[in-house]
């Protein structure tokens, strides 16, 4: 049997499975070949965590094969059960539609096609695309896929890296993340690992002809990893600003010429406009500055000149000079002709075109309207819709929506891709309404405006997680106020969709000195891991709330929920050190403030790091620790009714941890037993879980028989939307059968 083992075979097997081991069958897979690991070499064997430790595992494996027939048997089978890894690379949306007014930047599309069409000669095929805020870089990154839309025949991929809060945005595994979800990679067989990511990157990528657009880059560090290492993928790298290090074809996108300024407000605005306001054409062009983002709002302004070209100034919200139209409430551009965007721009020393146009396209809006826009520009929201707005501007929704539609066609706000009547912020656009708040509306205004914010997003949060998770204790009741949702899917979708503002908002509430706030909202954010698997997304948030709250809330409850999201989070990406840290930090402060559940959960927690790691002792060590603790709580004290759920739950790790010891009776029994309390409790998910676990020690126990039967009890249990948990049964099945 040795034969089908060949030692190129089980290197890729074990790396691939440590890759790909995301979510709970991949980790299940991991165990097997763990338990099996030690099995092979008499000892136990530590995780390894990294390519040369897996090459180094694959050898020692190897070489013992060769002496026992019967392991290379085990190994055979387990390589032969398992589905086949290779992904597919899946043409996604592909990229946004491109600008109908684009116009000219015909040398950036000509240096833009050599790099995408020279001979290959060994250099990878990389652009860096690059020019002030607004001068169209991202335009010219659309217009360019459009046009050699069949030199890409393998896909055009996309992911923008917009930061409105002028951050430095995502770290290079979330970006890789990002990509790979473009790329049709689902979460199940996400890698955890930066490495395994790129790794899975370059696989889908080899020998394939496709265009991959990063967009609002802000460092080499970002991309790197993305660099193409195939002749025919294209990198195309955008930077809104100053260009960075990175070895590629710099491409700087210049402004545009009067000439075809001139051209881009014809498409825009039409010709009659444009014939219209001829003599004053020249300062109007300085103003823009060849600034395609200018020179779109100038032709809006002139599309409402020609709608209205006389607003009846009687009316409060007609732009008249009486009611501030030209600039905050209270300002007449007739007396203060300075404030003039049209007639007499402010002549600063540097000139910013897109500053200028976002001033005027203020000027034009009602004063609520561009009040509600400043002060919901303060948070640095990824994405807008009318509750937050409404809630940062004290208004009704209703009213807000109104608003918010009145600055998407004045160009101040953006259509968020992710829909659902939701906005986004340009980062130039918003620093400048930003900056303007204080001066405008002050201080005191502008801070409750940001904690109406936070309370709205925390409000929103709280409903949602317990919607997402009602018998949790790790969720809070949901609040008497707000909106409830009906159900576990919803309340996930819900968070999902504004995971951006809820991770942006502990920051925001850290930053304002709402701690209380802060710490809640990171907590609302546990069904997202727990549930939906997005570590990457919620660990920068989950580090400053934790952090927070060892400085203003230390050795407390809240701390200890806290670090135990963290090491959850650090866990299922790998980061082992550190998630061991994090989940002892959780029971030392459990144990400090008296919390017996929290404290039992905590030390659970570390028994699965251990377990998940391959330290089946150790981790066998901690869950029997955890059922002695959960053992203290009595009838009738805090967490009691939840304390034959979780004994039950310890039963089921120990059992696990005992298999990986090869105590392969103990391990039985003890999955029985909890099989057994599910299926009295008649949760489904649970007891299959079990099942599987309890048909994979009756198969190292050469029980193959009882384990087909449980495999088939377990598939009975599980929905058709259970497609990874089948389709691993059903390897599990395969080896059972082949194996009798």
């Amino acid at each position: 049997m040795l034969e089908t083992v060949a030692l190129s075979v089980l290197t890729s097997f074990l790396t691939s499975a440590w890759n790909g081991a995301a979510g709970e069958m991949g980790k299940n897979t991991l165990l097997s070949a763990g338990a099996l690991a030690r099995r092979t070499l008499g000892r136990e064997t530590p995780m390894p965590s990294g390519p040369e430790e897996w090459q180094a595992l694959a050898g020692q494996l190897h070489a013992r094969l060769g002496q026992d027939p019967q392991r290379a048997g085990e190994w055979a089978l387990l390589l032969r059960s398992l589905p086949d890894q290779a992904l597919p690379l899946a043409p996604a949306a592909g990229l946004p539609p491109a600008s109908r007014d684009f116009t000219n930047h015909q040398k950036v599309l000509k240096q833009l096609k050599r790099e995408a069409t020279r001979p290959a000669a060994g250099r990878p095929r990389v652009a860096l695309l690059h020019g002030p805020p607004g001068i169209g870089t991202t335009a010219v990154a659309l217009h360019f896929g459009a046009v050699l839309y069949a030199q890409f025949p393998d896909g055009q991929f996309y992911v923008d890296l917009r930061d409105p809060s002028g951050g430095h945005g995502p770290e290079p595994a979330a970006v890789l993340l990002r990509l790979l979800r473009q790329m049709g990679v689902p979460p199940e067989r996400m890698p955890p690992s930066a490495s395994g990511r790129e790794e899975l990157y370059r696989h889908l990528t080899a020998g394939r002809r496709a265009l991959v657009v990063v967009d609002h880059v802000s460092s080499a560090a970002q991309v790197r990893a993305l660099v193409p290492a195939t002749p025919d993928v294209l990198l195309l790298v955008v930077v809104s600003g100053r260009p960075f290090a990175l070895e590629a074809e710099r491409v700087p996108v210049p402004p545009l010429s009067d000439r075809y300024a001139v051209r881009m407000l014809r498409k825009a605005a039409g010709p009659e406009n444009v014939a219209r306001v001829k003599a004053r054409m020249p300062e109007l062009l300085e103003r823009c500055g060849g600034n395609a983002f200018a020179l779109k709002a100038e032709a809006l302004r002139l599309r409402a000149e020609e709608d209205d070209p006389e607003p009846d100034t009687g009316r409060p919200d007609a732009g008249g000079p009486g009611d501030g139209a030209g600039g905050a409430p209270g300002r007449d551009p007739v007396r203060d002709p300075g404030r003039d965007p049209v007639r007499n721009p402010v002549r600063d020393p540097v000139r910013n075109p897109v500053r200028d146009a976002v001033q005027s396209a203020c000027d034009r809006l009602r004063p609520q309207t561009a009040r509600l826009l400043r002060l919901t520009a303060l948070g640095g929201w990824p994405s807008i819709d009318a509750h937050l707005a409404g809630a940062a501007a004290d208004v009704l929704p209703g009213e807000a929506a109104r608003m918010l539609t009145e600055a998407l066609d004045v160009q101040l706000l953006d259509p968020d891709p992710a829909g659902d009547d939701r906005y986004r912020f340009r980062p130039e656009v918003r620093r400048f309404l930003a900056d303007t708040a204080g001066p405008e509306h002050g201080v005191p205004e502008c801070s409750a405006a940001v904690g109406r914010a936070l309370d709205a997003l925390l409000n929103r949060a709280l409903h949602a997680a317990h919607a997402a998770l009602p018998q949790s204790w790790r969720t809070e009741p949901a609040p008497e106020d707000g909106v409830p949702y009906r159900d576990e899917a919803q309340g996930v979708a819900v968070l999902a969709a504004e995971l951006g503002n809820l991770v942006r908002a502990v920051s925001v509430a850290v930053e304002y000195q709402h701690v209380t706030t802060a710490l809640r909202l990171a907590r609302a954010l546990w069904p997202l891991q727990l549930k939906a698997g997005y570590w990457d997304d919620v660990l920068p948030a989950l580090r400053l709330a934790a952090r927070c709250a060892d400085e203003r809330r230390p050795r407390s409850r809240t701390a200890a929920g806290l670090h135990f999201q963290l090491g959850h989070c650090l866990g299922e990406l790998k980061r082992w050190e550190e998630a061991d840290r994090e989940a002892r930090a959780a029971v030392d402060c459990e144990r400090a403030s008296g919390h017996v559940r929290g404290e039992a959960s905590s030390v659970e927690l570390l028994g699965l790091l251990h377990l998940y790691n391959w330290q089946y002792e150790a981790a066998y060590e901690r869950f029997v620790e955890a059922e002695r603790i959960y053992r203290r709580i009595a009838p009738g004290q805090e967490g009691a009714q939840d304390v034959p759920r979780a004994l039950a739950l310890a039963e089921r790790h120990q059992g696990r941890a005992l298999r990986g010891m090869g105590r392969l009776t103990e391990s039985q029994r003890l999955l029985e037993s909890a099989a057994d309390f599910f299926k009295e409790r008649g949760e489904s998910y649970n007891r299959a879980r079990a099942l599987t676990d309890l048909a994979e020690t009756l198969h190292d126990a050469h029980a193959y028989a009882e384990a087909l039967t449980r495999i088939t009890e377990a598939e009975g249990l599980l929905p058709p939307e259970a497609a990874p948990h089948l389709r691993y049964l059903a390897g599990l099945r395969v080896r059972c059968e082949d194996g009798g």
